[in-house]
């Protein structure tokens, strides 16, 4: 837990911790607190899934992406229009900051490449892939697999356009690699904030449930 004070007035330290956690479900605060969550992209998925993570008070987070908002961003991502040209992993720590004061977020301003997927989530107990590039999605899972094969790989493919809420889901084809999405729809149909959320909540969850020991979808 983040021992800075958060700015509440008339309220205590500990009054403001605990309030956040009171609608949690029973004993799972101190385990969202001490895990560590690494999340590769801060787009569409990776802003809406830090959002989700951080409300319920996962401890530690660390956040890549390497471009800045941009307006084509706002229609979908967890930014706004005073925050145009910062970089997403600063943009979006800021936004975080005012959600939940209690936990460590880490930034890196970088690309994920394959020489340092090692480094960059070496000490995440969960990776989350949240890239919007088909060929980023890959590699990281060729990576992933390489270098941490034990750790588990959350995933989201296909949530473009405006088809049924339904169609996405959760699965586990192998061993610690979950995939959300529908697995079929390409940004080219376009990315619209409904569909990218609803897949977001899925690779949220996902992890939420790793974190707490439940390992089936």
């Amino acid at each position: 837990m983040n021992e800075q004070q958060p700015e509440v007035q008339g309220l205590s330290y500990q009054d403001v911790y605990t309030g956040m956690k009171e609608r949690n479900v029973k004993g799972s605060t101190a385990r969202l607190a001490s895990a560590h969550v690494t999340i590769a992209g801060a787009g569409g998925l990776g802003s809406n899934i830090a959002i989700a993570l951080t409300r319920i008070g996962v401890g530690h987070l660390t956040l890549i992406d390497f471009d800045t908002v941009e307006l084509s961003n706002l229609n979908r991502q967890q930014f706004k229009l005073s925050q145009l040209d910062v970089p997403k992993v600063v943009a979006l720590k800021q936004n975080l900051q005012e959600f939940n004061p209690f936990i460590e977020i880490k930034t890196i301003q970088e690309k994920v490449t394959h020489d340092n997927v090692k480094a960059f989530f070496a000490q995440a107990d969960i990776i989350c892939e949240a890239f919007d590039n088909p060929a980023a999605k890959a590699m990281l899972l060729d990576a992933a697999t390489e270098f941490y094969p034990n750790k588990p790989l959350v995933m989201g493919t296909g949530m473009a356009g405006i088809h049924s809420s339904n169609t996405i889901t959760t699965k586990h084809p192998r061993p610690n690699l979950y995939m959300t999405g529908d697995g079929t729809s390409k940004g080219v149909e376009g990315l619209m904030a409904p569909r990218v959320m609803i897949c977001a909540g899925h690779e949220a969850n996902m992890i939420t449930r790793l974190i707490l020991g439940k390992t089936t979808v």
